[in-house]
């Protein structure tokens, strides 16, 4: 009689199935795509800060993008490593107020000012609302507000976002003294990052170039042919709304506005507005904007008259006539003693009160002059 012994399948009795064995083999295999993959992101990891440091050292790393400007950020570079010492008269707007404002003229002809220009380019009203509110918070020194303004930053607002750039990210940038090296990898676009790297070297030494107060001198004898600029777009509401809100919260912090029209091409004037219907309305509207409120209003396009060699374009000034500009324009600020001090809100304190670098602006090569829009 011949017994039969029945093998039991693996894995019944304790043994191991195939599907056990199927899972230790693939384990292993897992583990090496997981090894490999976090191997790669920190070689790439690496190499992208290896690229950064490389930069740096030729001087030709932008700085973070916070807006994806490189004229706003490379602003912001320079705020963070030239602190203000409590400033009391803060500068708004787009680039007519960064270009067309000499704070060392200012302060030879106001006793007691200390100004900090706050403007950045190609910023319409409401983004000139947001920074001024930001600059506000952070420096409550500030007893004055002088926005400069041109036509074109009272367009499009609708179009374009208010919030220039996240106000925590920079502000910890700006004034928190935080490393500037995860910025780089937050706000990494390469597009933006190898584009910036090839021009912001060149762009410091001509365009972007700042005086110790944050102003930006357009430091050239050239100016452009067709002056630059075509007919302005329709004026909107909301960039005069914004204008007003800014008013308003000013009034109430017990703190003065002055806004400043720019000085404008009368060559420009006649080709876009030869029945002077637009530029009346912009007037108006502006006045309108302000009625009620304790801001002040120069027209200085009206009633300040530089030559046409003056001009770089159709709303820019030369250095050397913004410089006359300013002395004219501090005629017309308010003595420091006479604007009271603004009423405290709770706002953080102003931990930079170390003196300001020197910093002188550089003269362009006139024989590579860019007036590029995106700067103007």
């Amino acid at each position: 009689m011949t017994t039969v012994i029945k093998e039991s399948p693996k894995g019944e009795h304790g043994g191991r199935s195939a599907q056990g064995d199927s899972r230790r083999t693939v384990a292993p295999a897992s583990q090496g795509y997981i090894v490999a993959l976090v191997g790669a992101m920190v070689a790439t990891l690496a190499a992208f800060y290896l690229t950064l440091l490389a930069l740096l050292a030729t001087d030709n790393l932008p700085p973070p993008a916070f807006s994806n400007s490189l004229c706003i950020d490379e602003k912001l570079r320079f705020m963070r490593e030239h602190p203000a010492p409590s400033p009391n008269l803060l500068v708004i707007g787009s680039s007519v107020a960064w270009r067309h404002f000499d704070s060392a003229a200012v302060a030879n002809h106001v006793q007691g000012i200390r100004p900090l220009n706050g403007a950045f380019c190609a910023l319409p009203a409401n983004g000139s609302e947001y920074v001024a509110s930001w600059l506000l918070d952070r420096h409550p020194t500030v007893r004055q507000v002088l926005m400069i303004a041109a036509p074109q930053d009272f367009a499009e607002c609708s179009k374009k976002p208010t919030v220039v750039f996240d106000r925590e990210d920079v502000d910890n940038f700006v004034y928190g003294g935080a490393s500037r090296w995860p910025y780089y990898l937050r706000y990494f676009s390469p597009i933006s990052l190898v584009g910036n790297a090839r021009k912001v070297k060149y762009e410091r030494a001509n365009l972007l170039t700042f005086t110790r107060f944050g102003d930006g001198p357009l430091n050239t004898t050239r100016s452009l042919e067709t002056l630059g600029y075509g007919p302005p777009e329709p004026l909107e509401s909301a960039c005069f709304q914004a204008l007003r809100s800014l008013a308003t919260r000013l009034q109430r912090d017990g703190r003065q506005l002055m806004v400043v029209t720019t000085p404008l091409h009368p060559d420009w004037k006649a080709q876009v507005d030869p029945d002077g219907k637009f530029f009346a309305d912009f007037d108006a509207r502006m006045r309108a904007a302000l009625k009620a409120t304790n801001a002040r209003y120069w027209d200085a396009d009206k009633e300040w008259k530089p030559d046409r060699a003056a001009f770089t374009d159709a709303i820019h000034l030369r250095w050397s006539a913004a410089q006359e500009f300013s002395a004219a324009l501090a005629r017309q600020l308010r003595p420091v003693n006479s604007v009271a001090a603004p009423t405290p809100k709770g706002s953080p304190v102003d931990h930079h009160e170390r003196p300001l670098l020197a910093s002188q602006p550089l003269k362009f090569n006139n024989q590579k002059l860019r007036l590029a829009r995106i700067y103007l």
